[in-house]
């Protein structure tokens, strides 16, 4: 769920309180790029280091030159940073585009994250995520948590309703999954393998399985999203969360579900 960056920017309480529940993933290591914490110092913008790379994340390839107006720093001063950050893997640096007649020196250097340096970042999203909502648990217990996953998303499925509502009975499905992509999930929509009919709703990315491993209830809130969204019963079958390759949902064909009792539950194995 692309939520997961409310959950630390909504809990700037919870992240100093949930300092003392974690430990600095960095004390002590050198985490490579691409691993949990190779970020750590870099996504709460700590140190100039972490400016920089914010900055490069943020606004896409620039020039040493670009950064230092940007920070106030000497050209040298950057490119020292730069040069640490591009030895970590978090940042590459690529040769500008010419346009027109070159004049003389070498082209400028634009310097871009990597897609290491970019996983890092997510991963340690994740961490403080994760930090604020074990904070939300121990001081206002599990059923805050599932408040939380629910609040949030539901601003995901006030965006989806219409979506889906405007695609045919047949196809809303498909348009969940079209949406769902279009937030970076993966999705995809085919009939059930198993006979009894239904669809598989199919996402083959989860920004937050980190998180959701810990907290299902993020996954729980998910699935009963959808079975409102759908207006049918659904069945989550598999989660990334839990270590399966793909979030895998069956969705019941409403022609098996019209004679029975109206219901509001998703129904199914949550996360």
């Amino acid at each position: 769920m692309k939520y997961v960056g409310q959950v630390a920017a909504s809990s700037s309480t919870a992240r100093g309180a949930g300092a003392k529940h974690a430990p600095d993933p960095a004390a002590g290591v050198k985490p490579q790029a691409g691993q949990p914490g190779a970020a750590a110092g870099l996504s709460t913008d700590s140190g100039t280091r972490g400016r920089i790379a914010r900055l490069i994340l943020e606004n896409g390839p620039v020039t040493a030159a670009g950064l230092s107006v940007r920070l106030g720093l000497t050209p040298a001063a950057v490119r020292r940073h730069l040069d640490n950050l591009m030895a970590d893997g978090m940042v590459e640096a690529r040769t500008a585009r010419q346009y027109g007649s070159r004049g003389r020196g070498r082209p400028a250097r634009l310097f871009a994250m990597t897609d290491a340096g970019r996983s890092a970042f997510e991963h340690a999203y994740d961490d403080l995520a994760a930090s604020a909502l074990r904070f939300l648990a121990e001081v206002a217990g599990p059923d805050a948590v599932t408040e939380f996953a629910r609040q949030q998303i539901a601003e995901l499925e006030r965006r989806y309703l219409p979506v889906v509502a405007a695609a045919a009975p047949a196809d809303r499905v498909k348009a969940l999954a079209a949406a769902l992509s279009a937030d970076g999930y993966a999705a995809a929509a085919g009939g059930a393998p198993a006979a009894g009919g239904g669809e598989q709703l199919c996402q083959h990315h989860c920004p937050v399985a980190h998180v959701a491993a810990e907290y299902p209830q993020l996954c729980e809130a998910e699935t009963e999203a959808f079975g409102r969204l759908l207006g049918t019963p659904v069945q989550r079958l598999a989660t990334i969360a839990h270590g399966d390759g793909i979030c895998t949902t069956h969705v019941t064909a409403p022609s098996l579900v019209q004679h029975r009792h109206p219901t509001n539950e998703a129904g199914g194995i949550s996360a």
